[in-house]
């Protein structure tokens, strides 16, 4: 019999942001493949847990603010005392502030940037040392559409998502020798709390779904193949590269 290239058993996974939404998706997908997932989340979602237990793999929450750098190292060190290697990193963690540019706070624009950009980086250069000095490791960076468009009221997070595919690329360059692979999974408009209030209006709403080829909202679980697939040996020649999962939009 073959091998699956797309089994993950025995591999440990780290999921940014994994007790709800697009996370918890990532982190379901991975663990149906068989990886053993550490969620790494401001709190702690005691059913989300439950359901990626339930698929026979270890989960658990390490509760911690993305926001603290000061004390990644401490963080890493942690779950390393514990599981001994990561194998996989998955930093989805993300929020979102919507203003008309000529107004948007600053206050506003330092936070979308820490947790969109900043902790993005630094999560892949704590956890990338380790894989580094192990010679294997895959860090798959949620980038988005507004990594290649504009978008409305949201510059800040335009921003972010941009730089988090710029340095994806300049760190797959460093790193692809070293046996790590630095990947991006771009999602279209999916479903999730954070685009509620778009959903809700009748005018954007009809626009953003004329405009997609496949004529709906993404549902979180669309993403999980993509997740599974970069997180895998399957995609073991792949580097900087970014995986758009947009029912077509960036195909018009």
């Amino acid at each position: 019999m073959k091998n699956n290239v797309f089994d993950l058993s025995g591999k440990n996974a780290v999921v940014t942001g994994g007790s709800r939404g697009l996370g918890k998706s990532f982190a379901l997908s991975l663990a149906n493949a068989g990886a053993n997932i550490i969620i790494v989340d401001i709190d702690r979602n005691e059913q989300t847990e439950k359901e990626i237990a339930a698929l026979g793999v270890n989960c658990e929450t390490v509760v911690f603010d993305l926001a603290n750098f000061a004390n990644y190292d401490e963080l890493v060190a942690s779950i390393l005392s514990k599981y001994q290697k990561i194998d996989i990193l998955v930093n989805n963690a993300g929020i979102q502030r919507r203003h008309p540019s000529a107004n948007f706070p600053k206050a506003d624009w330092d936070l979308v940037l820490d947790i969109n950009q900043n902790a993005v980086f630094f999560m892949c250069q704590a956890f990338g040392r380790h894989m580094i000095e192990k010679g294997y490791g895959k860090i798959i960076n949620i980038a988005s559409l507004l990594s290649f468009q504009g978008g409305l009221t949201i510059p800040a997070y335009a921003a972010a998502k941009s730089a988090v595919l710029g340095f994806s690329k300049s760190l797959s360059n460093e790193w692809a020798s070293k046996g790590v692979n630095v990947n991006c999974i771009a999602p279209g408009y999916i479903a999730t709390e954070m685009n509620t209030a778009l959903m809700n209006d009748e005018v954007r709403n009809r626009q953003i779904l004329e405009r997609i080829p496949a004529g709906r909202w993404g549902n979180p679980e669309d993403l999980g193949g993509a997740a599974v697939f970069l997180a895998s040996p399957a995609s073991d020649y792949i580097n900087g590269h970014a995986i758009v999962v947009d029912g077509g939009w960036m195909g018009r």
